[in-house]
């Protein structure tokens, strides 16, 4: 590839619902630019950017992928982003390297919830967006019908830029609204034709271009005051016009054509080059000055010194570690050193490359603004910036979204543990949605991700990747055990067999704590020295072991209170771990004769949702023995409050997301324990008891 600058880049990421298109206009943009010999399909597996085996099984995009072409002396870095929701951290490590976003729409189901997350994530984000409506070769679709429901969800923003020739089967071209430029896509040949727009079209395409200069006009007073007084702008003016709107967010460009059959394609590649905004017109990233420990705002400049951010990165169990980086400022060439300013270390990068889907093309030099590789840093992770030694500045992190839904991972060979252990950290680097831990009281490894889809996608990577094949299965919820009344018991210990004997005798109290704590509290209540001095220390050590396991169903004992007040002992035969045995005689009498119940964890939960759903979710919320504690409006959308038992909420993010077409969200943490009802104490009693 030839060395461009930064005003002859074009950073694109394309995102939108599952489904619009957005691999196909991919494999579309690389045919017609010659890129490759045959237009690739998503159903075959053959596409350039989904070239993961589990993408191609599922026939759908599991992570970020990059490709660039070059046009008219360009170079367009199309970033396709997976549109399903469990891969939500994908789609917010690909807009970080990216200057604008090319929402996919199809234009036969039209604006989906895929689109007003991507939209409103676009907004979060102040990245500048864009339109693509796709499919519209296919039966029942609608240019016009997809583009008024844009306009009404989300503003006069929305500027057509591009009109369709046709219609279902008879689509066959695409018109540039601005150069009234129409093309022809002749499918037999393969070959594009420029025609004269069709007569039947021309108001419309007038009525389009107005459009667009009502809304540039409307973005700059000089332009404004010139449209006024002369009802018109030249072309040159629209197209710089689309480029400060665009950039500043004021005006989002429609575009139109069938990824499928590649037909649009020019008048796409045109357009980017002439509307949308190079990466100078990015807005400066938030970042810390390590040297003078303050904040600042950093432009993407090619003059500066370099600095880049690492947005992605891929787990290979081939070629390794491999990081993703766009670089802000200055250049980065082959052999340099530089600096890792999150963790203070130097990095050498060597072998730096494009990727290209799985390709990587080998460069000497990447300008700012642009987006590389580069294989086997030693401490680099996502989100981590690199810089010249002499510039030292640590690049806003990203915002991930936290995960909540949790499996235990079981190896299905034994002795897999470890080749399971050391693939999951590999993952974990390429991963940030993603968490493992080890929860020791059950002897289980989790791990936690945003969805189903994606614990069963990292379950198959283990497999295919790594080789080691395991079983993911709902965890063992961790349930304790308290008691509710008060025993006063004796516990004792006499054992006479030759020689010495063993001898020890306690009386203890059991209660519950009554202020809140969950630890032992032991109390000394012992006068006369009916047990020695020497011996109480065995007999709290002794509870305190016997609490690992309830009389119940054998899970840990909290919220103890224990009253050491009487005994007696033997001059000979009594010992420490005599005292210990009485205590557990103890301990297994009064807590059986103290009321002893199950105690369940309730987690405290925060669910978002539009006021439409709130129904269903206060429903949904009691049939899982929950609480609902509050409402409040946050932005759009109503926040639940509420507090629900950890074994009603395995597969809530399931649930939630079919019952708000995947248009609510949700968080949860442990808030305290809290008694199992009877019925449901007695079902997992029974079960541990099979068991």
């Amino acid at each position: 590839m030839k060395n461009y600058t930064i005003k002859n880049l074009r950073n694109i990421g394309l995102i939108g619902h599952g489904g619009s298109g957005k691999t196909s206009l991919i494999e579309a943009l690389l045919f017609h630019t010659g890129n490759t010999d045959r237009l690739g399909k998503v159903e075959d597996g053959t596409t350039v950017t989904d070239f993961d085996p589990e993408e191609k099984k599922r026939k759908i995009s599991l992570s970020v992928a990059i490709a660039p072409i070059e046009f008219n002396e360009t170079k367009i870095n199309l970033v396709d982003v997976p549109g399903y929701f469990d891969f939500s951290g994908e789609m917010i490590q690909g807009m970080r390297a990216v200057d604008i976003a090319t929402i996919l729409v199809s234009g036969v189901s039209g604006v989906k919830v895929g689109t007003e997350k991507a939209w409103d994530y676009c907004n979060k984000i102040k990245l500048p967006r864009s339109f693509f409506i796709n499919k519209l070769d296919r039966e029942n679709s609608s240019y016009d019908k997809t583009l008024a429901q844009l306009k009404e969800k989300f503003g006069i923003s929305v500027v057509p830029i591009q009109y369709p020739i046709g219609s279902e089967d008879n689509f066959k071209g695409v018109i540039n609204v601005i150069s009234k430029k129409a093309r022809i896509h002749d499918e037999k040949t393969n070959e594009i034709r420029e025609v004269d727009v069709p007569e039947e079209l021309l108001e419309k395409i007038d009525e389009c271009k107005r459009m667009i200069m009502e809304a540039v006009a409307e973005t700059n007073e000089e332009l404004l005051d010139k449209y006024f007084s002369e009802g018109e702008l030249s072309d040159e003016e629209i197209y710089n016009g689309l480029i400060e709107g665009s950039a500043s967010g004021d005006i989002a460009p429609v575009m139109c054509g069938s990824a499928s059959k590649a037909i649009g394609m020019r008048c796409f590649l045109e357009d980017v080059v002439e509307c949308f905004p190079s990466p100078k017109y990015a807005i400066p990233q938030k970042a810390l000055d390590v040297k003078r420990d303050e904040e600042v705002f950093i432009g993407l400049d090619e003059n500066k010194p370099f600095s880049a951010l690492v947005f992605k990165t891929i787990a290979d169990p081939f070629v390794g570690k491999m990081s993703l980086f766009r670089v802000v400022t200055g250049k980065l060439s082959n052999e340099i050193t530089v600096v890792n300013a999150n963790k203070d270390k130097t990095e050498k990068l060597s072998n730096i490359f494009f990727m290209k889907g799985k390709s990587q093309i080998p460069t000497k030099e990447v300008v700012a603004g642009d987006i590389a590789a580069v294989a086997k840093l030693q401490y680099t992770e996502t989100g981590d910036t690199l810089c010249d030694i002499n510039n030292k500045v640590i690049f806003d992190k990203m915002n991930f979204p936290r995960p909540n839904i949790s499996m235990a991972v079981l190896p299905k060979a034994k002795g897999d543990e470890d080749k399971i252990s050391s693939a999951l950290q590999k993952l974990l680097e390429e991963d940030p949605t993603f968490s493992v831990n080890r929860d020791t009281e059950n002897a289980e490894t989790i791990i936690s991700g945003v969805g189903e889809t994606h614990l069963e996608v990292i379950a198959s990577k283990l497999k295919n990747k790594f080789g080691a094949e395991v079983i993911l299965r709902l965890p063992k919820i961790p349930y304790r055990e308290t008691i509710k009344g008060i025993a006063d018991v004796q516990g004792k210990h006499k054992k006479q067999s030759g020689g010495h004997g063993q001898y020890g005798d306690v009386k203890i109290k059991f209660e519950p704590r009554r202020d809140g704590e969950s630890e032992l509290e032991f109390v000394d209540n012992v006068v006369g020295g009916v047990v020695p001095r020497n011996y109480i220390p065995a007999v709290e050590k002794g509870l305190r072991e016997c609490m690992d396991k309830g009389v119940l169903a054998g899970y840990p004992v909290v919220g103890l209170r224990a009253t050491l007040h009487d005994g007696s002992y033997h001059p000979v035969d009594s010992s420490e771990m005599a005292f210990k045995l009485a205590t557990s005689i103890a301990y297994k009498k009064g807590l059986e004769q103290a009321k002893p119940i199950l105690l369940e964890p309730i987690l405290k939960v925060e669910i978002l949702v539009p006021d439409e759903y709130m129904g269903d979710i206060i429903g949904d919320i009691n049939k899982r023995r929950g609480r609902v504690l509050g409402m409040e409006q946050e932005g759009n959308l109503q926040k639940v409050n509420a507090e629900v038992p950890l074994s009603e909420m395995f597969k809530y993010s399931t649930d939630l997301r079919s019952m708000t077409q995947a248009r609510g969200s949700f968080t949860s943490e442990i808030e305290r324990y809290e008694e199992v009802p009877e019925l449901e104490a007695k079902k997992i009693i029974e079960e541990i008891v099979k068991n």
